[in-house]
């Protein structure tokens, strides 16, 4: 498997590709953001850890590039900045996961071998929930055929929720399935429920008090 390793601190890089390439990876590093998205528009990978704090190109402009010229990848942002507004911009610009720094390399590893999991088994079909439909190959939702402008943090949420199996999902599951913000910030996936609720029409997303949320209509 191949990663993209983009860092420009030199310490950390050496330690960070030396235990992914000791865990069987293959290994590029970038240390600025313009050789980083000339690598990743040019090159296939498994998985890229991106920096934010990036020279001739932040790490975030790197992010939106890509997913602008559609390369599908999943992402891990590796970053010293730790605040939740900045996790949710990273994972609004299309990011899968976000990792602070400092953070051990063992817990980096897991988190990048279950994205390589994730972006494998996106095998599914269609998924119907009532009027709601979520086309997980294309990742595009739809309400009655009518297709839905979500953000990337809106369209996880979604499908977190589809895949939760029938069963009440709390505001803590969310938080920890988005990869982005802390299980203690609850107003912020209620924030996110009722902007997605005014998209999806009412019915679809239900509440059970004391338990969480949960698509309705499955099938």
């Amino acid at each position: 498997m191949r990663l993209l390793l983009v860092e420009d601190d030199a310490p950390i890089a050496r330690g960070v590709a030396a235990a992914v390439r000791a865990s069987g990876f293959v290994v590029e590093v970038a240390s600025d953001g313009e050789t980083a998205w000339t690598l990743g528009g040019d090159e296939d990978f498994d998985v890229v850890v991106l920096d934010l704090g990036l020279p001739r190109l932040d790490g975030l402009s790197v992010l939106r590039r890509w997913r602008a010229e559609g390369r599908t990848f999943p992402i891990i942002i590796l970053s010293a900045r730790g605040g939740w507004t900045e996790k949710v911009e990273g994972i609004e610009a299309g990011a899968d996961d976000y990792l602070a720094k400092p953070f051990e390399p063992g817990e980096l590893i897991a988190r990048v071998k279950a994205l390589i999991r994730r972006s494998a088994g996106l095998s599914e079909s269609v998924l119907s929930f009532g009027p709601l439909s979520l086309d997980t190959r294309r990742m595009q939702a739809s309400v009655e055929g009518v297709p839905l402008a979500l953000s990337p943090l809106e369209y996880r949420l979604l499908h977190a929720l589809a895949h939760s199996g029938g069963r009440p999902m709390s505001s803590g599951e969310l938080s920890e399935s988005l990869h982005g913000i802390d299980a203690v910030e609850a107003n912020a996936i209620e924030a996110l429920v009722a902007r997605l609720r005014r998209k999806v029409g009412g019915g679809v997303i239900e509440t059970r008090r004391g338990f969480g949320y949960l698509l309705a209509g499955g099938a």
